[in-house]
């Protein structure tokens, strides 16, 4: 399958002078724009910054085994949801192509690439971990709420053989998650540890497949340690 064309997206820009960037990748079925909208009903407005610009992308819609063969707005399609089977790499690596453009876009707007954070929520933090761990490693980090890797993830596989350093993961789970168990994410964070990966896993009591308040509240913390403000953008 070849690499898709420019993803359509959703921005918002960042109140100052932009010296860093956040890629945010929705869920299955959702676009760029319902992700960026579910984040301002959550917080009562856009999740924005003073030097950061926020960018939701939307994958093309393809067809999705899970939905028998449906089109759905998917980063890449998936045998069945569960972490006990082999992973479509044929679609994952195509859309990890598509990925690459949009970080080179920024790189080329004057972007260094270690202040570019991706991550997402459900699939798109899949989708984010298989971009960043497996062909973007100087990225300044990766998120992943709601989300997992399967048992024999080629993230892992890229993982055993690296020896670099690595993006730091800040991930989110529900325990009462019923689509993506809290299992999932726990095991996934676990092999991420254990192959070298700084890794920090929040757990929400309660959270079912969603995302909360508290739980962006704390992403934003994070995003901003990760992106800190220049110096040079506070003297000015």
């Amino acid at each position: 399958m070849a690499a898709p064309g420019v993803l359509q997206r959703s921005v918002v820009l960042p109140a100052g002078r932009h010296s860093a960037s956040l890629i945010f990748l929705h869920g299955s079925g959702d676009t760029g724009q319902g992700a960026r909208t579910w984040i301002k009903q959550i917080l009562n407005q856009d999740m924005a910054f003073q030097h950061v610009k926020v960018i939701y992308p939307t994958a093309p819609a393809r067809p999705y085994t899970p939905m028998k063969g449906a089109f759905s707005t998917v980063w890449f399609d998936r045998y069945k949801i569960s972490n006990d089977c082999p992973e479509h790499i044929e679609s994952i690596d195509s859309m990890c192509r598509g990925l690459t453009d949009l970080i080179n876009d920024e790189i080329k707007n004057g972007i260094a690439k270690n202040r570019i954070l991706i991550g997402g929520f459900s699939m798109g933090g899949g989708m984010a971990m298989h971009l960043a761990y497996r062909f973007h490693q100087d990225l300044a980090g990766v998120f992943a709420l709601s989300s997992f890797l399967n048992k024999d993830s080629a993230v892992y596989q890229t993982l055993k053989r690296n020896e670099s350093v690595l993006p730091e993961l800040f991930q989110c789970h529900g325990t009462a998650d019923e689509l993506v168990l809290y299992s999932w994410g726990e095991e996934t964070n676990k092999m991420l540890k254990s192959l070298g990966v700084s890794t920090s896993l929040h757990t929400f009591p309660n959270l079912n497949h969603e995302l909360n308040r508290t739980e962006i509240e704390k992403l934003k913390t994070w995003i901003l340690k990760k992106l800190p403000i220049e110096e040079a953008e506070t003297n000015e």
